[in-house]
């Protein structure tokens, strides 16, 4: 079985941490973006079943973790980020997108506040330049930055609940709900991941072992599988240099459509107010025959025509073999693609 490694390649996988948990039996570790931690442990379905029965936990150590403390901290995140953040309340947990002055997505941030300090996890390798940026946005704001990797690691947990007093911090993925003043591009109504519950919990690198106990571990690859069934967008991987939020449907969990200004929002509200997104992601169901998933960044034909690429293949333990794909928006919503020979058939996600 192969299932391709996440085209995630924001820095040199030898400076990405490396997980005390690859010591555990059978793990086997990831490439390309997860590298750093287990992509399964010898039996990735079983880890998959029990990991959307509620039982098992993911390690995503190699996740950046950044915080920002000072009594500015939420006003001046707000002013520069997408989501609306002011005011945010303790063990509350929002996600905000970092956009380019044209409104390209460059950073997506999962945030909760403690009450003293702003806690960020971003994707592996990108806490640098999240840093950087920030830092040359401080000017005279009474924040403080700090890349806090080296100390701090994230596991996942199917769990759907913000953390109580007492407990460690943890983030909480909203998705698929609209969250503040948005709007989904997506499906209401019937959307495959209603009621599907996880968080990213923060915990001490040098507790990761004792944080895990004696709970199952599932590697990276059923969490991709349950992430891409579930439509959920991830940055590297369904994202380039040109994405803006709504080709992927990110409005709905991380764009507060009126909230002031940030950088990039232009392009936000003109798109939404006047137009349609120029590509549209879609989820498909891939023919099964084959024994080898085509890789990340294939291209996607209609007769012969290149019409995208895919971002995310999985093999799902109900589903079979899926993937995420970003097409044109042109192309007819009811044709069939096919992807380095094999037939895959789309289901809408963001309606063109």
């Amino acid at each position: 079985m192969t299932t391709p490694a996440v085209p995630l390649t924001p820095a040199e996988p030898s400076l990405l941490p490396r997980s005390v948990l690859l010591g555990r039996h059978g793990a086997v570790e990831g490439e390309g973006g997860d590298a750093g931690v287990a992509s399964h442990y010898g039996d990735p379905m079983r880890e998959q079943r029990l990991l959307a029965e509620g039982l098992a936990v993911v390690d995503l150590s190699h996740r950046g973790v950044v915080t920002v403390s000072g009594p500015d901290r939420l006003t001046w995140l707000h002013s520069m980020t997408t989501q609306e953040l002011t005011g945010l309340a303790p063990r509350t947990s929002r996600e905000t997108l970092v956009l380019s002055p044209k409104g390209h997505v460059e950073h997506a941030l999962h945030l909760v506040d403690d009450g003293e300090a702003t806690w960020v996890t971003v994707e592996p390798g990108t806490a640098p330049a999240l840093v950087a940026w920030l830092e040359s946005m401080r000017f005279m704001l009474r924040v403080e930055v700090a890349d806090v990797t080296a100390q701090w690691a994230v596991l996942g947990e199917p769990l759907g609940s913000e953390s109580l007093d007492g407990e460690p911090l943890a983030w909480v993925d909203p998705w698929p709900g609209l969250v503040g003043d948005t709007v989904a591009y997506g499906p209401l109504e019937g959307h495959p991941a209603q009621g599907r519950a996880w968080r990213e919990l923060i915990v001490p690198r040098d507790a990761l072992e004792s944080s895990v106990g004696d709970r199952p571990l599932a590697g990276t690859w059923a969490a991709e599988a349950l992430r891409v069934a579930a439509w959920r967008p991830r940055l590297g991987a369904e994202t380039d240099h040109r994405t803006i939020p709504h080709e992927v449907d990110w409005l709905r969990t991380a764009v507060h459509l009126h909230k002031g200004c940030y950088r990039g929002q232009e392009t936000v509200a003109r798109v939404h107010n006047l137009g349609r997104p120029p590509r549209r992601l879609v989820f498909l169901h891939l023919d099964g025959s084959g024994h080898v998933l085509p890789e990340t960044g294939t291209p996607v034909l209609v007769d012969g025509r290149e019409v995208g690429r895919l971002t995310s293949v999985a093999r799902h333990h109900e589903d079979g073999p899926v993937a995420l794909a970003v097409v044109k928006r042109s192309v007819a919503e009811d044709v069939e693609f096919l992807v380095d020979g094999i037939a895959a058939a789309q289901t809408v996600v963001v309606s063109g």
